[in-house]
């Protein structure tokens, strides 16, 4: 798999498990927030620049929310992507 769709799959995952913890609305409108990502139907569609910068900016947008509970919940997406490193 190409690296930014290794991003752009590891977004999504991340959104899809906060929308479970925080329900699909609020997941996706703090995913938004991140002017970095677009999306088709709730997917990662198209990351502009730098796609690390982009995952670090959404990772921040939710635990500016929800605080350190959500970086202990993502840990298992990471270990997914080994090519990826968590922030």
């Amino acid at each position: 798999m190409e690296q930014i769709e290794q991003y752009k799959a590891v977004m999504t995952e991340i959104i899809a498990k906060q929308s479970i913890i925080l329900g699909p609305e609020m997941a996706l409108l703090r995913a938004k927030k991140v002017t970095e990502i677009s999306f088709v139907d709730g997917k990662v569609a198209e990351v502009q620049g730098d796609p690390a910068q982009a995952l670090k900016k959404l990772i921040d947008a939710y635990v500016e929310l929800s605080g350190q509970i959500v970086r202990n919940a993502l840990g298992p997406i990471f270990t997914k992507y080994p090519e990826i490193k968590s922030l």
